[in-house]
């Protein structure tokens, strides 16, 4: 099974920034495209970056300017940055394989609260 585990997450005020780290074992991890998404309390889980095999980025409308993913291949780990944080970006950030995800992780909490 393809594992991905999240870290980074934490409390930072609106206008703050984290960088969260998405680490993958169990597989080749440069053979496929992976995507962060986030999942808020009532709320469906939302796809907010995607980094494809060759490095080339999409993402969200709600992030876009705000948020960069990254990937290093050698250390089978992909990051995403996050700038002026907003409170609405409060969720549970995951990491998974695009299109075919694997079981989801524990995730990382982030709060962006003043």
């Amino acid at each position: 099974q393809v594992q991905f585990v999240e870290s980074g997450g934490g409390l930072v005020q609106p206008g703050g920034s984290l960088r969260l780290s998405c680490v993958v074992s169990g597989s080749s991890f440069s053979l496929y495209s992976v995507g962060w998404y986030r999942q808020a309390p009532g709320k469906p889980r939302e796809l907010v970056a995607v980094t494809g095999t060759g490095g080339g980025t999409n993402y969200g409308e709600s992030v876009k300017g705000r948020f960069t993913i990254s990937r290093n291949n050698a250390q089978n780990t992909v990051y995403l940055q996050m700038n002026s944080l907003k409170p609405e970006d409060t969720a549970v950030y995951y990491c998974n394989r695009i299109p075919n995800p694997s079981l989801w992780g524990q995730g990382t909490q982030v709060t962006v609260s003043s």
